[in-house]
């Protein structure tokens, strides 16, 4: 759990707020889950969208920390990502499903539970983001975001990018089988 006020909690390096959400939980109009794996990015990271200033794709990140910023990912997908400081955010990759499932597996047209939310664009079809949450508070509806018990940790470096792609600022739940790709023991 966390001691510190909402905002104050988004308002901090999105390295800290990525591996200290991991164990929240987040619906979108009602559907949703545990939030099982996350991604930071910083202002000064090349991977970042942040990296080479504003623009009109990203502009949310360079607005309050405690925002939604959403992109599609190779014309194709949505992806979530939290607000933070800096400029910086944290991608949501994955979440275990709890509210809303029936949902979930409309909008996924899939009929295992584990593919339903296991990668970021994944969760944004079953939790139906797309840009119309770009910049949208995270502490008002649709949005419904609230500690949890905090679970037990895994890192990693990134996955799924080519720019410093070593950091390991990639987070989960260890040993769960709702995360994108599974940690390394």
């Amino acid at each position: 759990m966390t001691s510190l006020p909402f905002q104050d909690f988004f308002d901090r390096d999105a390295v800290t707020v990525a591996r200290a959400l991991v164990g929240w939980f987040l619906t979108v109009d009602d559907v949703g889950g545990v939030i099982a794996e996350t991604e930071a990015y910083l202002r000064d990271d090349a991977a970042s969208h942040s990296f080479s200033g504003q623009t009109q794709r990203n502009a949310a990140m360079f607005g309050p920390a405690a925002h939604a910023y959403v992109y599609r990912s190779y014309g194709i997908h949505w992806c979530l990502n939290f607000v933070c400081a800096n400029a910086g955010a944290v991608l949501i990759r994955a979440i275990v499903p709890d509210v809303g499932i029936e949902r979930m597996f409309e909008r996924r047209a899939v009929d295992k539970m584990g593919a339903l939310c296991n990668g970021p664009g994944k969760l944004c079809a079953a939790l139906a983001v797309d840009k119309s949450h770009d910049g949208m508070p995270l502490d008002k509806p649709p949005f419904l975001l609230r500690p949890g018990e905090v679970p037990e940790i895994a890192t990693s470096t990134r996955i799924g990018i080519t720019k410093n792609a070593e950091a390991p600022w990639r987070f989960g739940i260890s040993g769960s089988s709702f995360v994108s790709k599974r940690f390394a023991p």
